[in-house]
């Protein structure tokens, strides 16, 4: 039943190879938890479910709770749609949407120390390179980034095409001095592994594309000595984000290069670039240093 649910979320509702596989595992979670192998969804009731996420509430965080109760919420929907139930005991289970904080990113000037003291003096280190370049100057997730191959990259229109949540796709502009990069690093990748079948993933291991967390720790290694207190490729792909708008781009471009569907997700930002304006009126402005 829980494939079945799988295709039906992937097919129908084009919901990403991510979001299907963490609800398959709250449901799994939610399954194991109420009976095991001996799991009836028709048996589960809404204080079961309040139980579960109440027991869940002691290890997972506000958003992660938020999730799990919209996993359960959308594989009784579907149970109660195709006739499996009769009740949806998950229907008046609706957590509070935690406050959302401020992304948090790197300092221009540290994240320009990283990038222009890059080791590219062995495969790994130049691979790590390549890897942050990609998220600081082009804002891709961390997902978009992995599954990129060489297929995706046109060095004569200078761009990418990138698949993003959904199998939504969108183009983003890659500059000269990237598109040198990535060549470059190209030749090591391919001198590394020659036999690597098409379409190459432009961050290649020696099974394919890097994994999320080897990833992870590369980003992770690149940023240990930043002030960032997160070290994550979304703290990058936010540095993109908070760099851009401060030099003057607009919300709208902002949220075109990101992938975003929706302005007020990209709105966040504005926080950041006001931040930094305030932060600039204090260090210049007359009236506000005679008020300090």
């Amino acid at each position: 039943m829980l494939r079945e649910f799988e295709d039906y979320m992937r097919l129908e509702l084009n919901r990403s190879r991510l979001t299907v596989e963490a609800y398959s595992r709250d449901i799994s979670q939610f399954a194991a938890w109420l009976g095991g192998e001996t799991f009836d969804p028709a048996s589960a009731t809404t204080a079961d479910i309040r139980a579960w996420l109440g027991s869940m509430a002691r290890e997972d965080s506000p958003v992660t709770l938020r999730r799990k109760a919209q996993s359960l919420r959308a594989f009784y929907r579907w149970l109660l749609r195709r006739g499996s139930i009769t009740f949806n005991p998950a229907a008046d289970i609706i957590l509070a949407k935690p406050p959302k904080r401020l992304p948090e990113f790197v300092k221009e000037q540290e994240i320009e120390a990283i990038v222009k003291n890059g080791d590219i003096s062995d495969f790994r280190s130049h691979r790590a390179h390549i890897a942050i370049l990609m998220l600081y100057s082009t804002g891709l997730r961390q997902e978009e980034l992995r599954t990129l191959t060489d297929a995706d990259i046109d060095f004569s229109l200078r761009e990418a095409k990138v698949t993003g949540k959904r199998s939504k796709q969108r183009v983003v502009p890659l500059p000269p001095e990237l598109l040198d990069e990535i060549a470059e690093w190209q030749k090591v990748r391919d001198a590394r592994y020659p036999s690597l079948p098409a379409p190459r993933p432009l961050l290649a291991g020696a099974n394919g594309a890097i994994s999320k967390k080897t990833l992870y720790d590369i980003v992770r290694n690149a940023l240990s000595g930043s002030s960032a207190m997160r070290k994550s490729p979304h703290v990058l792909r936010h540095t993109f984000a908070t760099s851009m708008l401060n030099d003057g781009a607009s919300l709208d471009a902002v949220k075109e290069f990101l992938g975003h569907s929706s302005l007020a997700t990209t709105q966040i930002y504005t926080h950041l670039s006001f931040n930094e304006l305030k932060k600039s009126y204090a260090a210049s402005h007359p009236r506000a240093k005679t008020e300090c």
